[in-house]
């Protein structure tokens, strides 16, 4: 092998969880080319990632990337996105490939008619199908994400009490029903009594205020005020980190934090809970088990299709407070 394309091209978190395939195909296949073929939007992912050599992104048209990929003349492309698109590359490049088990067919299953066929086993574990005929294996470090110099946050721009030790909440997520509601991480903050330091993007502003209104000055929001990367930084730096099944969920899985991850109308059963090979003691997962509706889909919802979103609801804060309590 010569030259390797892999293929993944979203989300944040599904980006993070390719990186110890990309790690060990470097490291165990010496002195090969590793390309990979992204999203535009989350193309600094890979770009920021030393085990990669070039980068190809796009927006929407996979046409011209297609045209350039062909000129270099791959030995293999390893394909972690496993859909039409990225097949359509694969096809196009006429040289071996691989991918991994998707198992669509058993995730309709757990969350259409909760029969949970799903094998206990994490997705990246799945993602290293792609590459054993490589001889390719899993080296149990775990994820990876860097973090440019000049994003590094300074904590001493934080309050001075914070700079003694703070809690990251993460309150954000893609779909509503994977976020903890603002009222259940108002109890929790009160329950702590900690510094804490909220984090997500723009479309968590209102939530983030209403967090503020409710509680003391010993919590701080950077909602929507830093980037992707300074979050991270402040992850890093956080005693633990209390997130919805989001992005910075597995990128604080890829500094071996103490974690607490929420889940509402998704589940760890899908295999894309926090990612800690040989520390299982630091994930911790919270959920309401009894809810009979959930997992109500793979992905998520605007609003709770029944209407009462018990499963997050009902989420004890207690136990997120205990499990917060554990030192790194």
């Amino acid at each position: 092998m010569k030259k390797i394309l892999l293929i993944r091209f979203s989300s944040i978190g599904d980006i993070v969880l390719t990186t110890p395939v990309v790690r060990c195909l470097k490291n165990q296949l010496k002195d090969i080319e590793l390309h990979v073929l992204t999203k535009k939007k989350f193309s600094n992912l890979y770009k920021k990632n030393p085990y990669i050599d070039k980068v190809f992104e796009f927006d929407t048209s996979l046409k011209d990337n297609i045209n350039e990929l062909k000129t270099e003349n791959y030995d293999y492309v390893v394909d972690l996105q496993k859909n039409k698109r990225s097949k359509r590359v694969t096809s196009s490049l006429k040289c071996p490939y691989s991918s991994f088990p998707k198992l669509n067919f058993k995730k309709f299953l757990l969350t259409t008619f909760k029969i949970n066929l799903m094998p206990d086993v994490h997705i990246v574990d799945r993602y290293f199908e792609a590459v054993k005929d490589l001889g390719v294996e899993n080296d149990l470090q775990g994820l990876d994400f860097f973090i440019s110099e000049e994003n590094k946050f300074d904590i001493t721009e934080l309050p001075s009490e914070f700079q003694k030790g703070f809690y990251a909440f993460v309150i954000g997520g893609t779909y509503k029903t994977k976020i903890l509601p603002a009222v259940k991480v108002i109890e929790v903050i009160k329950r702590l009594n900690e510094p804490v330091v909220l984090l997500g993007g723009p479309d968590d502003i209102e939530r983030a205020n209403e967090i503020l209104a409710a509680v003391n000055d010993n919590v701080v929001s950077l909602v929507g005020k830093i980037n992707l990367e300074k979050s991270a930084s402040l992850v890093k730096q956080a005693k633990s980190v209390l997130t919805n099944d989001t992005g910075l969920m597995h990128i604080a899985a890829a500094f071996h934090k103490n974690i607490v991850s929420v889940w509402g109308n998704t589940v760890p059963e899908l295999g894309m809970y926090p990612y800690l090979p040989n520390e299982s003691e630091k994930c911790h997962i919270v959920e309401c088990k009894d809810v009979k509706c959930r997992p109500c889909s793979k992905l998520g919802f605007k609003e709770c299709p029944k209407r009462h979103f018990r499963c997050m609801m009902e989420i004890g804060t207690e136990k997120i407070v205990t499990k917060l309590g554990i030192r790194n």
